[in-house]
């Protein structure tokens, strides 16, 4: 799978199906802190994603007063 971290434009290559909640543990990144898009569809830390999947990373950034 072909992942993109954004806002750093950093693509990474993993191999194989794997659960979203590994991938995000292998890229040292917490799951409350990120959102992963395939294509339009938001997905879970219990999705799993396929080998031949493009997805993107994208950090949740909150703020305001």
């Amino acid at each position: 799978m072909l992942i993109t971290l954004l806002p750093q434009h950093q693509e990474i290559d993993l191999p194989g199906r794997q659960r979203v909640a590994d991938v995000l543990r292998q890229l040292g990144l917490l799951p409350g802190t990120v959102m992963v898009i395939r294509g339009d569809e938001l997905v879970t830390e219990r999705d799993f994603l396929e080998a031949d999947d493009r997805v993107e990373i994208r950090s949740v950034i909150s703020g305001g007063s």
